[in-house]
């Protein structure tokens, strides 16, 4: 992709970002502001076993600062947690230096949607809240988890969420429905979608931009 078409000051960075958000990323792309050179991803869910998630993070990082000069990771602050030390993804990052920044955002629902308007679209109910990727690997995030943990987890909140950029829930819902009825059941919890826009994600991402350009510059 042409330098041209990215957005000037996201366009040029590189981004690791986890796979729940890969639908969202690839329309960013398909947009211009992302130059899909310079994107990697994890595997979807990582934050369930840490060891993976710092190898594949490590791996892509370093793979994208081979191509490019500064990296944003999408990743939320908790998203990696060292069992052993309690490190955050934030003290993970430090290896890497100034040139690789996270975007500010607790984890992946954050980055579509922040805590105000989750509680307006939430009104009043206790929700569990997604986007399409957790619903795409949905048997991969969760092949762990027993039915004992499915009831402590999902059972506790009114219904689930799908903040929903890439219009993935109507998609899932057309093609495989029984899929969809197959979780619903599985969480004993209603699933419904709301559609919102990519415009959080692309403000995180242009923040992080902007932080990375100033700790490079050293001011």
């Amino acid at each position: 992709m042409s330098e041209q078409k990215t957005n000037p000051a996201v366009g040029t960075h590189g981004l690791v970002a986890c796979g729940t958000l890969r639908r969202e990323i690839r329309l960013l792309v398909d947009m211009g502001f992302l130059d899909g050179d310079h994107v990697f991803f994890t595997a979807p869910g990582l934050h369930e076993w840490p060891q993976q998630l710092a190898k594949q993070l490590d791996r892509q990082i370093s793979r994208a600062l081979g191509v490019t000069e500064r990296v944003i990771v999408a990743y939320g602050e908790k998203c990696y947690m060292d069992l052993d030390t309690a490190a955050d993804t934030d003290v993970f990052l430090e290896i890497f230096g100034e040139r690789v920044a996270r975007v500010r955002a607790k984890n992946c629902v954050d980055m579509l949607a922040d805590a105000d308007e989750r509680r307006r679209i939430a009104g009043g109910a206790k929700v569990y809240w997604l986007t399409s990727g957790w619903l795409e690997h949905w048997d991969y995030i969760f092949k762990d988890w027993d039915a004992a943990k499915a009831n402590e987890t999902f059972p506790a909140h009114d219904k689930a969420i799908v903040l929903d950029a890439a219009g993935y829930f109507d998609e899932m819902s057309a093609a495989s429905p029984e899929k969809l009825l197959t979780i619903s059941d599985w969480a004993r919890v209603p699933i419904e979608p709301y559609p919102v826009s990519l415009d959080r994600l692309k403000s995180l991402l242009g923040d992080s931009a902007e932080r990375l350009a100033k700790e490079t510059r050293g001011t």
